[in-house]
């Protein structure tokens, strides 16, 4: 080969091993490692758990398997039982022969074993255990295919229009079923209602936990969780047909956020990708605290028939406004009563709303509570007879 050809061949591999790394380059996104042209995640969203408004959507509404993440709709569904009283976190749970031979992730429950409610959901929330969610699904509903119907029933009145529930633990569907179905803008509306309930929370947060008298222990499958000090839930799911999936939450200065990611091909970037969207929200976004539980609101509201005469009223409960890090509010705060005050009154007594508006538009409202106690003021008839 003379110099001429040697030169050629040179500069066409220096052109081509150029125009491959500028591919690598735009391709992965500046996280390492992702092979060529992989897309990182099929759907994603950023949502502001107080208000659901939307921070950042990519296919949000795209439907596909949430796999374990089904598991959210089992776990808000026995959080709201429990508020109700309809259920106690000392219930017996026993465990089904059905339940006992459940696949995939489990705490391998034998048939006849009986947990607490309360230790069957730490199962479930912090390991995923499939054996759990059916024995607390029969438990609760008599069966799982009824306990089913409540998933579905519950997800129409949240509004969540791209899922339908199949089962109660998300595991891959057999012969002749159908799979689980949801989106990411869906499982950030049921993860909103979760976040609610101090007991998820406190499971959902947990890195470790014993099981069965310590012979097992229970490992958050959330690495953000376990490798992360500000990540505090929630959910995460995987299947081969669905991908790694993460539904995460976490708050800072009053700013709770959900990043839900839904069909990444790489179990570290499916978290790594949630991260990355729970920081650019709260890089992005504030919370506003525009009314302040038990914050003053009117000093001298009538109260008709009252001994005294006025009383003062304070909010009861706080009005958090999203705000955009650069952005200014122009903010008011109504007081707007039920109706005439009347005695007697006692002190938290609901008296009507207090409503913050912005140009004219509602953006938030907490109850109008009493701050004083009121007698009933009687005539001088009543006094005398």
């Amino acid at each position: 080969m003379n110099v001429r050809s040697w030169t050629v061949l040179v500069g066409a591999t220096l052109a081509l091993w150029l125009s491959t790394a500028e591919a690598r380059r735009i391709t992965r996104d500046s996280v390492p490692g992702r092979p060529v042209g992989l897309d990182p995640y099929r759907a994603g969203v950023l949502m502001d758990a107080e208000s659901g408004a939307v921070l950042f959507e990519k296919g949000a509404h795209r439907p596909g398997p949430p796999a374990s993440m089904t598991k959210l709709m089992l776990m808000l569904i026995v959080a709201e039982r429990v508020r109700d009283g309809s259920l106690r976190w000392d219930d017996p749970v026993p465990t089904s022969a059905w339940a006992s031979k459940i696949g995939g992730s489990q705490v391998y429950l034998k048939h006849g074993e009986v947990f607490p409610l309360s230790e069957m959901m730490q199962a479930i929330v912090i390991h995923s255990a499939n054996d759990a969610a059916v024995a607390v699904a029969e438990a609760v509903a008599g069966s799982s295919e009824a306990f089913v119907d409540l998933m579905n029933q519950r997800a129409q009145a949240l509004g969540m229009r791209d899922t339908v529930y199949r089962s109660v633990h998300g595991l891959p569907p057999g012969k002749g079923q159908q799979a689980d179905i949801s989106s990411a803008h869906d499982l950030a509306i049921v993860a909103r209602e979760v976040v609610r309930f101090p007991e998820m929370m406190r499971w959902a947060g947990t890195k470790e936990a014993p099981f069965r008298n310590g012979t097992m222990t229970l490992t958050n499958t959330n690495r953000l969780v376990r490798e992360t000090s500000w990540v505090d839930g929630l959910k995460t799911g995987y299947y081969h047909e669905a991908g790694f999936g993460v539904t995460a939450t976490a708050k800072r200065d009053g700013l709770r956020l959900v990043a839900v990611i839904m069909g990444a091909p790489d179990k570290r970037e499916c978290f790594t990708e949630a991260a990355r969207l729970l920081n650019k929200g709260f890089a992005e976004y504030r919370a506003y605290l525009a009314v302040k539980e038990g914050e003053p609101i009117a000093n001298d509201v009538a109260v008709a028939g009252g001994k005294p005469r006025f009383v003062r009223v304070v909010a009861g409960g706080n009005v958090s406004v999203l705000t955009k890090r650069d952005e200014k509010r122009n903010l008011t705060v109504e007081l707007a009563l039920s109706g005439d005050v009347r005695a007697p009154l006692k002190p938290n007594d609901r008296i009507g709303e207090v409503v913050v508006k912005e140009g004219g538009i509602v953006v938030g409202r907490v109850p109008a509570l009493a701050a004083d106690a009121a007698e009933r003021q009687t005539s001088l008839w009543e006094r005398l007879f």
